[in-house]
């Protein structure tokens, strides 16, 4: 009485070049996404983690350093993964050479 009968319809023929077309129209939006993404989160994440590298392989004796704990300190002793830092006169850490997160001027420490 209130509801009315629903008939089936049936399917109008598909063209045969455009159901690729809109396939890839619809696959657009993602595509652009991604590029996007990747040069504005990806490629300048990657460019600092090679900065980093780079500045962590250069480190040499009497470097001056800022490590990811915040202390200031003078590179006393070089290893392959690990460095010697002095923090005070007298007092000296080891740590991780990729704890580095910056390399200050010569004679910034006083």
């Amino acid at each position: 009485m209130f509801i009315s009968s629903a008939f089936a319809q049936t399917a109008p023929a598909a063209a045969s070049g455009g159901d690729l077309q809109s396939s890839l129209m619809s696959m657009l939006p993602l595509l652009l996404m991604f590029v996007v993404l990747y040069f504005v989160m990806i490629r300048p994440q990657m460019k600092k983690q090679k900065e980093h590298k780079t500045m962590i392989d250069a480190l040499a004796k009497g470097d001056e350093i800022v490590t990811a704990g915040g202390f200031l300190g003078k590179v006393s002793k070089l290893g392959d993964g690990y460095l010697n830092v002095e923090i005070a006169n007298g007092v000296e850490v080891q740590m991780q050479r990729s704890a580095v997160i910056q390399v200050l001027p010569k004679g910034s420490m006083k």
